[in-house]
This record gives C-alpha cells, sequence and structure tokens, in this order.
C-alpha cells in the first residue's frame, strides 16, 4: 500500500469553500477513481489555513493512473471550474508519499 499525505495551503478565508468541496464532490470523484481518503484534517492552528489528508494507493503506478483519471474527469472539471469562479481554493500542495513502517500496525 502507498499512502499519498497532501497538505494543501489553503487561501485565507476559502477553508469553508475547500472543505464543502471535499465533502460534497471531490472525495466521491475520488472514490470513482480508486483513491480512498482514509484520513482528513485541519491544523488545531486555525491561522495556518491548513488542510492535510490521506489517500491510499495500490501502488505508485495505480496513483498516478487513478489521479491522472480524476484530474480528467468532466465530473472533477465542472466542480473545480463552479467552486473557484472566485477564484483558487489553494495556494499549493504539498505531496508527501509514505509506506507504513514493518514494525507498527493499527490496531
Amino acid at each position: 500500500m502507498l499512502y499519498e499525505l497532501r497538505i494543501y495551503q489553503v487561501v485565507p478565508g476559502r477553508m469553508q469553500a475547500i472543505l464543502d468541496r471535499f465533502r460534497d464532490d471531490t472525495i466521491n470523484i475520488f472514490a470513482k477513481h480508486d483513491m480512498k481518503v482514509s484520513f482528513f484534517w485541519v491544523d488545531a492552528d486555525e491561522t495556518k489555513d491548513r488542510l492535510y489528508y490521506v489517500l491510499e494507493h495500490s501502488d505508485a503506478e495505480s496513483r498516478e493512473r487513478n489521479f491522472q483519471a480524476f484530474l480528467e474527469d468532466q465530473e472533477w472539471l465542472d466542480v473545480k471550474e463552479r467552486t473557484e469562479k472566485n477564484g483558487p481554493l489553494h495556494e499549493n500542495v504539498e505531496i508527501i508519499y509514505m509506506n507504513e513502517a514493518s514494525f507498527f500496525q493499527k490496531g
């Protein structure tokens, strides 16, 4: 299993809009492309305007294939256009790929 931690620097004042987009649309579109969101957080320090989530992928190849299909999905393109009419919701995204440590098992 490959885990992808995505850290969004959200445009100040747009946190609720990006949370609504994930809740109402994005997570379902991810699922359509075999991408599971296993964790989702907002920064405890609200002044940081950061959003974090983890996607699960079978492996790096499926991640690339599925994410590309997501980016080309017309439903996603329509959602993105609709939700960004007043500008982008995030300034940048940091991506970190992770594997489970061999000694640790979630209980």
